[in-house]
Parts: structure tokens; sequence; C-alpha cells
């Protein structure tokens, strides 16, 4: 997506709209990029860092529009003129994570005194990280936070035009504005947000803090994009919010999330349709009946659990208990035999008994998880669960999730096996990166499939023999049939 800068007049005021306000930016900035290309003899390099979740990557991948479209060319080295850090804070370890690496980005500053470092992202969000960032990260020039990654260019320019560090972190917004530069990373397959924000508060999650409370873009924009992108030849789209169960309910016209489904499942040329995440307490039997009935809509689901316990699941604030979960995944099984499910589970939550750790086995040989991405519970100051009595031993936690991670891998392994010696329709994404003979690829239930093909087939969705099953993933050959 890009801008026709001839159309912007510089001269004339600042926009008070947006994101025409922000088109007025990028030209301003283009204008001071240009002069110092000039002067270096060369074009202006940018990097990125991205951590966290697929909502933080497609952030990212407006960032860098915004930045390619003010003249900047991206590099994979920190040494750039101007990187940004798309923190995740869900875990507290990422935040040291990111604090580690801002050491390297000094050292770069210090041989090129005019890079601009920023961060932005789920980080900062939170005051006191901000604080800290201006008081002990004096080499950081722009801080901004979830709600206002549409006004980098803005952010940039005050930054480059007073030579003054720059920090903007609002609190909440009602805001969405989505009609700017973008640099997907696949030419085929795209991301598109629907929904900002959470409204569960689960005990153990930052999340509604940092991301703010829920709100919808309206079905006509969301349907205008996806269309677009058909346009420009994407075939793949993945439907991104924190509980897309939630969609549409403060719309002044209200529409549901199947509903929603059923609009994009109309835009030709779209032929996969994915989404990510769902909460069980709002999965409805209408997104049932829809999924079941769909061509297009992609055969996974991911649908975390947390914990099979219903004690622990209470103390998790999650509104539902083990039976109504599983009742729920027999009702999806029921109307889609053929479909995957995923989860994540949470093991050493406070107070997790031996029992209550029994019944996560339990639930993961009973909902035969095609995978699960498995976490060790980490305390999240800010959170309800941070303050709970009885926060279980490391050592204990940790013998737990071992064992967690057989159970889900035996579960896991007699799952995948069922589709050997099958022939069935495959993404082809990308070369494989461990032997170019072969390409990567993936099922409609998501699994991951490398293939003997050439690269011609990216992009395409493909038949390919799943010859071996290897766990989560699968090896096969195109189908010459």
């Amino acid at each position: 997506m890009t801008a026709n800068h001839s159309n912007i007049d510089i001269n004339e005021s600042v926009p008070v709209q947006e994101p025409q306000r922000q088109r007025w930016f990028m030209a301003k900035c283009r204008e001071l990029v240009k002069m110092r290309e000039q002067e270096l003899g060369r074009k202006l390099t940018f990097h990125d860092q991205t951590f966290g979740c697929q909502m933080n990557f497609k952030d990212s991948e407006k960032l860098n529009g915004i930045l390619e479209e003010i003249g900047y060319v991206p590099t994979d080295n920190e040494d750039a003129d101007f990187v940004y850090y798309n923190t995740c804070t869900v875990r507290e370890n990422a935040n040291i994570r990111v604090y580690g690496r801002l050491g390297t980005l000094k050292t770069y500053k210090k041989k090129n005194p005019d890079m601009i470092i920023a961060m932005c992202g789920c980080m900062m969000q939170e005051e006191e990280e901000v604080q800290k960032v201006k008081d002990v990260y004096t080499f950081v020039d722009i801080v901004f936070g979830t709600h206002n990654i549409f006004k980098l260019a803005e952010l940039l320019y005050e930054a480059l035009s007073s030579k003054r560090r720059v920090f903007d972190v609002w609190e909440k917004t009602d805001m969405i504005i989505e009609d700017l530069p973008s640099d997907r990373k696949f030419d085929f397959k795209a991301g598109v947000n629907i929904m900002f924000g959470c409204n569960n508060f689960c005990s153990y999650c930052i999340v509604p803090y940092v991301r703010g409370r829920e709100r919808s873009r309206r079905p006509e924009d969301i349907v205008a994009e996806v269309e677009k992108l058909a346009q420009e030849g994407v075939v793949e789209i993945m439907l991104l919010g924190q509980n897309v169960n939630s969609y549409g309910k403060n719309l002044d016209e209200p529409v549901s999330f199947a509903k929603l489904l059923q609009m994009v499942e109309k835009v030709d040329g779209i032929e996969r349709i994915r989404f990510m995440t769902s909460h069980p307490k709002d999965l409805s039997d209408e997104l049932i009946e829809v999924m079941a009935a769909s061509k297009k809509i992609c055969r996974h689901l991911h649908l975390p659990v947390q914990s099979g316990s219903s004690r622990i699941l209470n103390l998790m604030n999650r509104k539902y208990t083990k039976e109504q979960y599983l009742e729920l995944v027999g009702k999806l099984r029921a109307a889609m035999p053929d479909l995957a499910i995923t989860t994540d589970i949470i093991v050493g939550f406070p107070g997790e008994t031996e029992e209550d750790f029994q019944e996560t086995l339990d639930i993961v040989r009973k909902a035969e998880y095609d995978s699960a991405f498995t976490f060790i519970y980490s305390k999240r100051s800010g959170t309800p669960a941070a303050k709970m009595e009885n926060q279980v031993p490391e050592d204990v936690a940790h013998e737990r999730f071992d064992r967690l991670l057989k159970v889900v891998n035996e579960v896991a392994r007699e799952k995948n096996a069922r589709l050997q010696g099958r022939t069935e329709l495959v993404l082809a994404e990308a070369i494989d990166e461990k032997d170019p003979s072969m390409i990567t690829g993936r099922l409609s239930n998501n699994n991951v499939v490398h293939f003997t093909a050439d690269s011609s087939v990216i992009g395409k969705i493909v038949p390919v023999v799943l010859e071996e099953a290897k766990g989560f993933y699968y090896l096969g050959r195109l189908s010459n049939g």
C-alpha cells in the first residue's frame, strides 16, 4: 500500500484528520531523509526487532511500510540509521531480553550519533518501563505505545527536526487508523486486524492493561481491506484479534464474528481464511455452523485451555470449567471431524497441586490436541496472579512441564500420523531453510509440510503426498496426479 506524495503539499498547514495527517508527515520526513542521503551519498537504512504475538508482527508490517514510504531501506544489520524494537510484555523475561539487546544499540549510536532508536509496543504501555527508558536508556530517541503506532511519521519528524527525545504514549484510544502503508512479509498471505484490545482480564495476563479494552473495526472496512489484498494476489488471510469471538459487540450495529466470516468468504480470490485467537467462553454454535459449512475457513482452531483443572481455571478467571471446555471440543469434533485443535497451557500456576496438574494431562488426552504451546507460569507484576499465595516452586513447575510436554508430543504424534500417506492441499510458502531442494508450506490444519518441489510453486496451493509424519510436521513430495 503506497501513497502518492506528489499530491501532498507540504507547504500547506498540517491536516487535522487521519490518515491524511500522517501522509503529510511522511512527505515531510521524506524531504529530510533525501537531504541526509545527499550528505552521506547513500540510502538511509532501518532495522526492526519484533517480539511477541502475531498482532505485534502485523504492527511491524505497518511501521516498516511507513519507513519505506519515507525513504528508508530495510537491512538485517542493527547498525542502521533507524532501529526500532516492537516490544512484548506478556512475560517479564521478555522485558529483560529487550534491555539486554539495547546495550548493543548504544555502541552503534556512539559510532553514528545521527542514528535514531525507537521503542514501541506493549512494554511501552507500562509507566514504570517508560520511566526506566527515560532515565537509564538516554540514547533512545522515540517511545510510543500500542495505541498510536500509526503516528510513527509524525513522531519521527519531531525527533529529526527538533533533535529532541520524543515520548508519546497513550493510555487508551477509540481510534482505529488502518489506511496506511504496510510492508507484508509474504505476497500471497496477509494478516488483517479485525479488533483490538481485550475485556477478559485473565488473572495472569497483562494484555488488557497494555492493549486496552475491546474495540472492533467496521465490517465494511475489513471486507474492503480483504478485497484489496485479493486484488494484490493474496490467497490466504489471517483475521487477527486478542479474542476474535468477541468481535462486533461494541459496534453501533453489532455484527457477530460468524457473520463477519461469511462476509469475508464472499471475497473472490481469497482461498483460505484463518483466525486467532479464540476464547472458549465466547465460541458460539453459530460460529461452529459457519466453519463447518465453509469451503474457505481452514480446518484449524487455536483454542487456549490454559489448565485442565476447573479450580485453577476459576483462579485464572477464565470463566469456563473443564467439563464445559470438553463439551465445546466435542461439538467442534462432531461438526468437523477433520478439525485440528491447538491450544495454550500454563503449568505451575499459583496454587496448582499435583491433582490439578493431572487434570491438565487428562484434558490433553481427551481433547487430542494436534499441538500445544506450553509455558511455565511466569509471575507478571501488575496482574492479580502475581500477588496470589502458594506460588509453585520452580523445580516442581519444571518437572511438571517436562511431563506435560511428553504427553503433548505423544498425543500429537498419534494424531498427525493419521494423515500419513494421504494427498493433501498445501500452501507453498518458502524455500526450506535447511534443504534448498525442498519447499515449506502449510496444510489447512496449519501443520507444516516440507516437500520436494522447485520455487515456482511458492504462493500456490498444491497437492502434496504426505509420505512421512514426523510428529509436528510432515515430509512429502509434490503429487503428480
